[in-house]
């Protein structure tokens, strides 16, 4: 659990954001857990779209809350995890890698390995 299933790299001023309909496109899921920053309409519509459940929070200063499975939103902390066993790698953390397509390859690298893990 907790494993790599999709990587997309953007260049380092894009927000993660931009990406968030690519990454989920083409997965089945009974819910899709993500943070404060994906509450938007567009993608709370895209993720019901697919047949999934969204749970992300609302941001704060929304006049309608809506409401969210807080056990399910627990999980995230998976995604957390990820990105810490990635930065273990010290090529991939402090970004070695000038070229885009060698980091990616680093990336995948480290990724495969964490699945053999």
């Amino acid at each position: 659990m907790g494993n790599p299933v999709c990587i997309i790299l953007t260049t380092g001023q894009a927000s993660e954001y931009g990406q968030a309909n690519a990454l989920i496109e083409g997965f089945c899921a009974n819910y899709i857990a993500a943070d404060k920053g994906y509450d938007s309409d567009a993608f709370i519509e895209v993720i019901r779209g697919g047949g999934a459940e969204p749970v992300i929070p609302s941001r704060r200063g929304q006049i309608y809350p809506r409401s969210y499975g807080c056990e399910q939103y627990k999980e995230r902390n998976l995604v957390e995890r990820l990105f810490q066993k990635l930065n273990n790698c010290r090529r991939v953390a402090t970004r070695y890698e000038l070229l885009a397509r060698n980091y990616l390859s680093m990336i995948h690298l480290v990724a495969a390995v964490i699945w053999l893990a």
